[in-house]
């Protein structure tokens, strides 16, 4: 008799002793069950996989001290006296295969940059991915424009393409999508629809500086990209952003606009100020510590999508936990955050916190991944103001309200359990010991409660 060869999840999904006897005999792909994983949960007294710590972020080079204090000794402080931030939009917009990057305070004034620069304005109608942080929606709403959230995937953490064409009315003027945790969104059909509709395509790509589609990074698929430095970034200066893109006129406007107005290319006039504007200008020593960090950034890269993989493998052979996939055309994803997908059905219906505790007393550190926040009590705040009131009026409004119905967010919402990005930097025996500790939940779920 021909032999057969079994996954973990096939075998893990034999709950019964009596299926676990007849299947004792049989060859198994890459599962062999350990004492130290019969053992109780930690959660319940036993002892935990893991107690080692993990690694830490951000990672400072004190390598980059020296130019930071000769920065400060020479007083060329300002953006526009000094030289660091050029130099840097220099290389990232290299690094991205843009031809223009402008460095700014933070992701969140990239994208009203962005916007701004894209035509955006008091009345207008952005389509947004709800699955993200309240940055991406916060800038339309400083826009004086209303977010229509389009559904996510469950599958990928992304919006869901398909569903974009039903959300566009005659106010609408951008698509604003989320490579959320550095996964890249299905950026073909999305820059389809959006030729179709004349609308422009803003990527977020704030959480994906090294994700690639069809052989372009995330950032260079849309007419604009943004991205943040701040301190959880694989690019980090604590604070700080950039815009890319390769319109030469539409990269003047956001440079002006960033500069409180000024002159810059082709944006001038008789005036001083001849454009509307803020002061969303990047620090140098924030440049000085990006261009330090960028000596690390390609290794890291690679560390985390090869953790990655490892998991995805793994994981996925354990019954109730799902990693993500990558939409067709994605190359790879920058893994900002790990997310993979908790079934309660696989684990005697308990819920998603419980096994998040579970894990956490394992000495895997997880949380979970955004909720509904197409829901959240900004957005209700947003509506009811009086300018809204008077942008809008009161038909439009509540028939936002009726439509921000999205299924596949609420599941992915209910589902998702992430690691964190710095984890991914460990050792294969780092990933074993979360392999470890999920199938030891598996396999004691019954003491879960």
């Amino acid at each position: 008799m021909a032999s057969t060869k079994f996954t973990r999840r096939q075998v893990l999904s034999a709950t019964s002793a009596g299926a676990l006897v007849t299947m004792a005999g049989w060859p198994f792909t890459s599962f062999s069950m350990s004492s130290k994983l019969k053992d109780s949960l930690a959660i319940s007294g036993g002892t935990p996989v893991r107690t080692a710590p993990w690694p830490s972020w951000p990672v400072w080079n004190e390598e980059a001290e020296s130019k930071i204090v000769e920065m400060y000794r020479t007083g060329n402080w300002y953006r526009n006296t000094g030289k660091y931030c050029d130099e840097f939009e220099t290389v990232y917009a290299k690094l991205i295969g843009t031809k223009h990057c402008l460095a700014t305070a933070s992701g969140t004034t990239a994208l009203t940059i962005a916007l701004h620069a894209s035509g955006v304005d008091a009345g207008d109608e952005v389509i947004v991915s709800p699955f993200t942080f309240i940055a991406t929606y916060n800038a339309v709403f400083l826009a004086k424009a209303l977010p229509v959230f389009v559904d996510t995937n469950p599958e990928t953490c992304l919006i869901d393409p398909g569903k974009i064409t039903e959300k566009i009315t005659d106010r609408t003027t951008a698509i604003l999508p989320v490579h959320i945790y550095g996964l890249p969104c299905e950026m073909d059909p999305i820059n389809e629809v959006a030729k179709q509709h004349n609308l422009k395509v803003i990527e977020d790509a704030c959480q994906a500086w090294s994700g690639k589609y069809r052989g372009k990074n995330t950032g260079n698929l849309g007419d604009l990209g943004c991205f943040s430095f701040q301190n959880s970034k694989h690019l980090p200066s604590g604070e700080g952003g950039a815009v890319v893109g390769n319109d030469d006129a539409v990269m003047d406007l956001c440079r002006s606009f960033h500069d409180c107005g000024r002159h810059y290319g082709s944006i001038t006039s008789e005036s001083r100020y001849p454009v509307r504007g803020a002061n969303f200008r990047m620090q140098h020593v924030q440049a000085l510590i990006l261009m330090s960090q960028l000596k690390r950034f390609e290794s890291d890269a690679r560390t985390r999508e090869a953790n990655a993989a490892y998991l995805n493998e793994k994981l996925n052979e354990i019954p109730g936990i799902l990693p993500i996939k990558l939409v067709g055309g994605a190359e790879k994803s920058a893994y900002h955050l790990y997310p993979f997908r908790y079934k309660k059905d696989q684990f005697n219906m308990k819920p998603r916190d419980t096994f998040i505790k579970a894990l956490r007393a394992e000495g895997i550190p997880c949380s979970t991944g955004y909720g509904p926040q197409n829901k959240d009590g900004l957005i209700e705040e947003a509506l009811n103001s009086r300018g809204y009131q008077r942008l809008f009026g009161k038909k439009r409004l509540d028939e936002w309200r009726e439509k921000n119905v999205l299924p596949g967010n609420d599941q992915l919402s209910e589902e998702t359990v992430i690691f964190y990005q710095s984890m991914l930097l460990g050792s294969k025996n780092d990933m074993d010991d979360i392999v470890s500790a999920v199938t030891k939940i598996y396999e004691n779920k019954d003491q879960l409660n």
